[in-house]
């Protein structure tokens, strides 16, 4: 298992950026949460197998059409057997 916090810097608020990871990690079967930050961008962890969790951030790198992606950083975490992915 592997857990990350990530950090998406760029055009990601009010262009659907949070549904869209909610779906991407939904749809490869990851756990965590995302949420707006201040200064426009996007922040969240992430957790599951090595591979989802790789699969997700190639998914955040892309993001939704409206948006304009200039790097998600990640920070590697202890696993915490997190269930579900949430919007906050």
């Amino acid at each position: 298992m592997r857990r990350v916090a990530f950090l998406v810097v760029g055009r990601v608020q009010g262009v659907g950026y949070r549904r869209f990871a909610q779906r991407s990690a939904e749809a490869v079967g990851v756990a965590g949460f995302v949420r707006n930050a201040t200064g426009g961008s996007v922040v969240g962890e992430a957790e599951g197998e090595d591979d989802a969790v790789e699969a997700f951030l190639v998914a955040l790198r892309r993001g939704p059409a409206l948006a304009t992606v200039l790097s998600v950083e990640t920070t590697s975490l202890e696993a915490t057997g997190a269930v579900g992915f949430a919007i906050r």
